[in-house]
């Protein structure tokens, strides 16, 4: 590739990632959300959660050693930090950074 297809393709990426961005501020800016964006808002948060929580789970064996104390460790850290702060991001980032740490240290 050449710098200029490089250059082009990163112009592409930023607008559209800023038009993705201001795209339900413009759409929305007279009336009320549809129900099943307010839904999505409201409900969103704690799949990511289920998610990353599945994610790190799927590939546990208990019956070897750590037993999967250090996926058990990182989801304990998680909900720990979403009870106290009450932020989903940043329960979310803290506690895959967490895990992350304990998978590359131990």
């Amino acid at each position: 590739m050449s710098s200029l297809e490089i250059y082009l393709a990163i112009a592409v990426m930023a607008v559209v990632n800023y038009f993705t961005r201001v795209f339900p501020f413009i759409f929305f800016i007279k009336k009320e959300p549809p129900l099943y964006i307010i839904f999505i808002e409201k409900y969103f948060p704690p799949v990511i959660m289920m998610i990353l929580i599945v994610y790190t789970l799927k590939d546990i064996d208990f019956k070897i050693y750590p037993y999967g104390f250090k996926e058990l460790l990182g989801i304990c850290v998680t909900a720990f930090l979403h009870l106290s702060i009450k932020n989903y991001l940043i329960s979310i980032f803290g506690g895959t950074i967490f895990y992350m740490a304990l998978v590359q240290y131990l």
